[in-house]
């Protein structure tokens, strides 16, 4: 199932080890992020997930310079302690950072392309 995942995404996913907060109404789990791309959001699944999974989340991405990248995402599947999230949103503030974060992992012109996709 994961192979047929993996040839339907239209955008790369980039393997990283970061600290993610997922927020939703007032709760917030700390957890670390798997991989991210345009779209989506991998994260580990916290222990305790007593999470409303029709509701939005918001995804707050710490990187190492201390900066903060946030997302507001919609939770799409969970496997094998895996947290799955489609973005829904990403604001001007945003866009460039998560632009860069990628832009480190991948090659700049199929990131453009991605992104050309989606707008």
């Amino acid at each position: 199932m994961t192979e047929i995942r993996n040839e339907q995404r239209k955008n790369t996913r980039v393997p990283l080890d970061l600290p993610v907060e997922i927020h939703q109404g007032g709760s917030m789990w700390p957890q670390r992020l798997i991989d991210i791309s345009l779209s989506g959001v991998a994260t580990d699944q916290p222990g305790e997930w007593d999470a409303q999974y029709n509701e939005a989340f918001t995804l707050i991405i710490k990187l190492e310079d201390g900066t903060e990248i946030e997302l507001h995402a919609y939770l799409q599947h969970v496997e094998a302690g895996r947290l799955g999230f489609t973005v829904q949103h990403v604001d001007q503030e945003n866009i460039g950072p998560l632009m860069n974060l990628l832009s480190r992992q991948m090659d700049l012109s199929a990131l453009e392309e991605e992104l050309a996709r989606l707008l």
